[in-house]
């Protein structure tokens, strides 16, 4: 029988195995800068650079800096700007910036379904927002650019079908605790604390549902400058970065 101490035991020793049969880093060229930057928002995305510190130190890079953003700033504006070189960016706002014609790169994806719709009864789909207040932090959020796609995806017109109401205090997420309003797209740990005093029901869940879980949640996006003169140092930072998030 597989304990739980010889399957931890195993993955400890493919890890080792895997750590010494990777390439020599000096196989791959050698830095070009040692010097990264990311953008420090205040997101649950934002909890794999805990331990990608440790695989950048490990890929060569000596100068690590988690730099603060002043809201109504957005890290990937940042990035954009070359203020920050790298970013997990929510794929939504991601778009809407690359349309406005941000100086971004695209690298990966990050992950998928972070966030759920959560409503009132009784309200049982998208198409029964017709009509009724939706919460979000303000417009042109990721939130209300995803609940916008949904909302268009059945038909609905979101700018007169949905009456938005915009919020940052109280945050959205309490204005439907209080039944203030009819619907909030929620995102971690909103969801669990929603269950846990048994608020709402949820309608979609980006996580389970389609289309919304064939798509990346957020996507790590570099500075297309800092790409372009670095290609081995972002080689690295993509390698450091993807480790803790997929793994």
């Amino acid at each position: 029988m597989q304990t739980r101490r010889r399957f931890l035991a195993g993955l400890s020793s493919i890890g080792a195995a895997a750590m010494l049969r990777r390439p020599a880093l000096a196989a791959e060229g050698p830095l070009e800068t040692t010097t990264v930057r990311f953008a420090n928002a205040p997101q649950f995305c934002a909890a794999p650079k805990f331990v990608a510190e440790e695989l950048l130190r490990a890929e060569g890079f000596t100068d690590i800096r988690h730099l603060d953003l002043l809201p109504p700033d957005t890290p990937v504006r940042m990035v954009a700007r070359g203020e920050a070189d790298f970013n997990p960016s929510y794929a939504v706002s991601l778009i809407a910036d690359l349309d406005a014609g941000a100086a971004l790169t695209v690298l990966a994806g990050v992950h998928v379904g972070c966030t759920e719709l959560f409503v009132h009864e009784p309200i049982r789909g998208i198409g029964d927002l017709k009509g009724k207040s939706v919460g979000v932090l303000a417009l042109r959020s990721p939130s209300h650019l995803l609940l916008t796609l949904m909302a268009a995806h059945v038909g609905l017109d979101p700018s007169t079908d949905i009456r938005w109401v915009t919020s940052s205090s109280p945050k959205p997420i309490e204005l439907f605790a209080d039944g203030k309003i009819d619907a909030v797209l929620a995102v971690a740990p909103e969801p669990q604390q929603l269950r846990a005093r048994n608020i709402g029901r949820v309608i979609v869940d980006t996580a389970l549902d389609h289309p919304w879980s064939q798509y990346f949640c957020c996507m790590l996006t570099g500075n297309r400058e800092f790409v372009r003169r670095y290609p081995n140092a972002t080689k690295r930072v993509l390698r450091a970065r993807a480790a803790p998030c997929n793994g």
